[in-house]
């Protein structure tokens, strides 16, 4: 049989864990992504700040915006409010995400100002930082070369977790910064 706890006990942890977050004891978590193949710029796997990640939806039904370039997927309105949708994937040179029951939009640039969202594979959920280790130097600078020994600003560390699986770190605020991002139109 379980222990209970009352609701002043389960009251005063949860007081305690918030406490905790805010001073940034614990470790912090990141929202992991899938999004492309492995052997595009930063991989398939993706680690997003919380305080920049926004809000996961589900795909709605996106209106294409004509003369714009493949890799823009269009325009969705998301509870009344009008987001630009970027295919992660196809921007990065990859195939087009695939648009069913697992396709993600991550709302991205609402904090920055830009009305923002990713079409991505799928969420994968939080991780914990603490559980993450960096990756091998000579293996991660490979992977984050965009092309002709170019490095991307919106590609963040490189980090393995317990599975063995790569992540790379995707800097929101350079991303809605770089020129290549903000320019959709053919």
């Amino acid at each position: 049989m379980t222990k209970g706890i009352s609701l002043r006990e389960f009251q005063q942890n949860l007081s305690d864990r918030l406490v905790s977050a805010r001073r940034g004891e614990g470790g912090q978590a990141l929202l992991g992504i899938e999004s492309g193949a492995e052997d595009l710029p930063g991989g398939s796997h993706w680690l997003i700040d919380l305080a920049d990640s926004g809000e996961v939806v589900p795909l709605p039904q996106l209106t294409p915006a004509p003369l714009t370039k493949s890799w823009f997927a269009g325009i969705a309105n998301i509870r009344g409010v009008l987001y630009s949708v970027v295919d992660f994937s196809a921007w990065r040179g990859g195939a087009p995400t695939p648009r069913n029951a697992q396709s993600r939009l991550l709302l991205v640039g609402a904090r920055h100002g830009i009305n923002s969202a990713l079409l991505v594979r799928r969420a994968l959920g939080l991780r914990p930082q603490l559980q993450l280790h960096a990756a091998h130097a000579a293996h991660a600078a490979s992977e984050t070369e965009v092309g002709a020994g170019e490095t991307a600003s919106w590609l963040g560390g490189r980090f393995t977790d317990a599975q063995d699986v790569t992540w790379t770190q995707l800097r929101i605020p350079a991303l809605l910064a770089d020129p290549n991002y903000l320019d959709i139109a053919l």
